[in-house]
């Protein structure tokens, strides 16, 4: 019997969440994530920058969470996770904090790595890299695959050795964002 396969997800049209995605990194505004109950980046293991410009993140989380960001300047921090890749304020399945979380936490979009062909091969990310196999964009035209295209060819040549920064990097730089 052959294996069940995981169901897709729609992603959305992919000019229209390019110029999404492009203006929440230039901007800070929230990405439109259909996450549904999924909270693989809560469980992944990563770091949350929180920016000294962060009041209501930083009400919201406790003092002991937060430690000065290595390589930043004063008054940036990073919140941790626990001994399981968890985010401490991921409460019964769902974020604690969420409409004072992060910026990072707003800007975070799976679908960058789907965009771009970029894995993480990191085992504390196979929730996300599971969750963004799953993802398919919808293509107004041959002009949105070529979009895409470019996407792939930037990210495969980049040379960021963070996956997420390599995605993000390729994302910024392409020239048909917003």
């Amino acid at each position: 019997m052959p294996a069940h396969r995981a169901e897709t997800l729609a992603a959305g049209d992919f000019a229209t969440w390019l110029g999404s995605i492009g203006q929440a990194l230039r901007d800070g505004t929230d990405s439109a994530v259909p996450c549904g109950a999924c909270t693989a980046c809560c469980s992944a293991g990563m770091f949350i920058h929180v920016g000294p410009d962060e009041a209501a993140a930083r009400a919201a989380i406790p003092a002991d969470l937060l430690v000065p960001a290595p390589g930043l300047p004063d008054g940036h921090s990073v919140m941790g996770h626990d001994r399981d890749g968890r985010c401490p304020m991921l409460v019964d399945g769902s974020c604690s904090i969420y409409d004072h979380r992060p910026q990072a936490c707003r800007t975070y979009d799976c679908r960058v790595f789907t965009a771009t062909g970029v894995v993480d091969a990191d085992p504390a990310r196979a929730g996300v890299m599971e969750r963004a196999s799953r993802w398919r964009f919808d293509y107004a035209d041959a002009a949105a695959r070529e979009q895409q295209a470019s996407l792939l060819a930037a990210a495969a040549t980049g040379q960021e050795p963070n996956p997420l920064g390599r995605a993000l990097t390729a994302i910024a730089m392409s020239k048909t964002r917003g």
